[in-house]
């Protein structure tokens, strides 16, 4: 009997040992709370509330903003324009313009959709759809149709230059100055609309 409580008294406190240890690792594995929106006084320089590297950071805890190619000139790679057309981002010199890169079968494409429509009434904005062949143009030309764009124009890569050049994921907006310069650029579905957006837009001179 003594053996017996002995035993017990061994046993019962690693089991309790192992359940503790259990609970750590998955609060460790638990995702974490969203991180709160940044500070008024740091929405303009599109800085986060704890800064990543290589000056990437968090925006509206939607996408990721990069500011490490501001200055950089855009790449004279060709779209095609709604009329079928060769286009460039330096066509559209003189203006500020937010090049768009994204596609029909991207999800977060679809959900940015109507915020950059309506952002599209203040700021150029060239949204070049990244669908694949031949058919990519008209294929995202209907789909603009269908869900009532009315402010954007459908641009086409269906080769995905763009994409390649950028080693960009859909979707990747990049920020162009007025001499076609970068700003910064965005990786992941942003609502445009908000005011950390409109103040990030318009930083572009």
């Amino acid at each position: 009997m003594a053996s017996s409580l002995s035993l017990r008294s061994v046993i019962v406190p690693l089991l309790l040992l192992g359940a503790v240890a259990g609970c750590d690792k998955q609060n460790k594995a638990a995702p974490q709370a969203t991180p709160s929106k940044p500070p008024a006084d740091e929405i303009g320089t599109g800085v986060a509330r704890t800064p990543a590297k290589d000056d990437k950071a968090v925006v509206d805890v939607i996408g990721t903003l990069d500011r490490s190619h501001k200055g950089e000139a855009a790449p004279d790679i060709a779209f095609t324009d709604p009329a079928g057309k060769p286009s460039a981002v330096k066509a559209f010199a003189g203006k500020p313009i937010l090049l768009n890169l994204w596609a029909t079968w991207c999800g977060p494409c679809v959900a940015e959709m109507p915020a950059l429509d309506k952002a599209a009434a203040d700021i150029t904005i060239v949204a070049v759809s990244q669908d694949l062949g031949a058919d990519g143009a008209v294929k995202a030309a209907k789909f603009l149709r269908d869900h009532g764009v009315t402010h954007l124009q459908s641009y086409a890569d269906p080769e995905t230059k763009l994409s390649v050049a950028y080693q960009a994921s859909l979707p990747t907006s990049i920020l162009y100055d007025s001499t076609g310069h970068e700003v910064w650029r965005m990786t992941g579905g942003m609502d445009w609309t908000t005011e950390t957006a409109k103040q990030l837009l318009a930083e572009a001179k």
